[in-house]
């Protein structure tokens, strides 16, 4: 096969040359182990695996994180292995199979446009509970912000065209945020995704795996939240805006005329923070000013007028005075926050 392996391992145990040997066996002659700073102790494993004239062995100094172990090797295949199909990224501690390697390889010479995911199944009873929840968690904010259904977010055993590896080396994050932005990275550059079914293993209940929890939950979530940050932004300014224009004009103004003034006053405001934040800020978007602008606006109207029409047949339908009718703002515009994000991101600010 025509595919390059690459291997990030830190303070390995010997399970690492376990992968290394199954490797082998199932007939990949590429391997690029990458020692992402490994203190003196855990050279040994190191030094077995470099011994196969299949290995190439490339150093970090110090410990600079998964993310950037990874753009290391794939910084090296450019240079190094232009022939190359692509690489498959495989973790050291033995917890993907020889055969799902090689299965994900296999996906990626027929599909040579996609990036190929190993998939585990989390509905098992011999998942740890941090992997379940963590993929949960990931693959729910993935649903609804990035319109993006992927099995596994968090697998490691991933499979990359040569054509495509400029773009990941161009990719954001150094640690294990990295892999969260190569799939938004993907997203925003129209790449598809193939899944692969893979066996789903934890050894020593993922005991060896140098995932921090807290903290690098935070910068994944942090990669991805930020999508949504101008959106929830604006909409504070939006519902302060429109609860202080309603408290201001009072139940004694007519409620058409009430909401009207209320809706449209408050979006105008909110309406052009969000453009600009969103354009520079979020989707960093090269597209045309003037027609994100036109796009923004067209959607702008849409979307007011949704909420407007909604909030008044609510309110109608309840009788609401103004209290209320600031608590059902919330729950339409709630609503209508997901639509518009994922219009915005398709096609607004493409």
């Amino acid at each position: 096969m025509n595919i390059t392996v690459v291997l990030p391992s830190l303070n390995p145990d010997e399970k690492l040359n376990l992968v290394i040997n199954g490797l082998l066996k199932e007939g990949f002659t590429d391997i690029i182990l990458v020692n992402d700073g490994s203190d003196a102790a855990h050279m040994q494993p190191f030094e077995q695996a470099a011994t196969h004239p299949e290995v190439t062995l490339l150093t970090h100094e110090c410990n600079k994180g998964k993310g950037r172990a990874l753009k290391t090797a794939f910084s090296y295949v450019l240079e190094n292995r232009k022939d190359t199909a692509g690489v498959v990224t495989v973790d050291g501690d033995n917890q993907h199979t020889s055969h799902d390697i090689k299965a994900c390889a296999l996906r990626l010479l027929s599909e040579k446009d996609k990036v190929i995911l190993g998939c585990r199944d989390f509905h098992g009873p011999d998942v740890p509970f941090k992997s379940k929840f963590g993929n949960l968690c990931t693959g729910t904010v993935f649903r609804l912000f990035c319109g993006m259904k992927i099995s596994d977010t968090q697998t490691g055993l991933r499979g990359i065209p040569f054509t495509h590896l400029p773009l990941m080396c161009q990719t954001k994050g150094e640690r294990f945020e990295y892999e969260t932005e190569m799939l938004l990275t993907c997203k925003r550059n129209n790449i598809g995704f193939s899944e692969v079914q893979i066996e789903t293993v934890y050894i020593e209940d993922n005991a060896t795996s140098h995932f921090h929890p807290i903290r690098d939950s935070l910068k994944i979530y942090r990669m991805i939240l930020k999508f949504a940050f101008s959106s929830i932004a604006s909409f504070l300014i939006d519902y302060g805006l429109f609860t202080l224009i309603l408290f201001l004009l009072g139940n004694d103004t007519d409620r058409n005329i009430r909401l009207l003034i209320a809706t449209f006053g408050a979006r105008a405001v909110s309406s052009f923070f969000n453009f600009c934040v969103n354009k520079k800020m979020v989707f960093c978007s090269q597209a045309s000013t003037l027609k994100s602008l036109v796009r923004y606006y067209l959607l702008c109207v849409v979307q007011a007028t949704a909420s407007y029409g909604l909030l008044y047949l609510l309110s109608s339908l309840l009788s609401a005075g103004s209290g209320l009718e600031a608590i059902l703002k919330l729950v339409v515009d709630i609503l209508l926050f997901f639509v518009s994000f994922r219009i915005q991101q398709g096609w607004v600010f493409t």
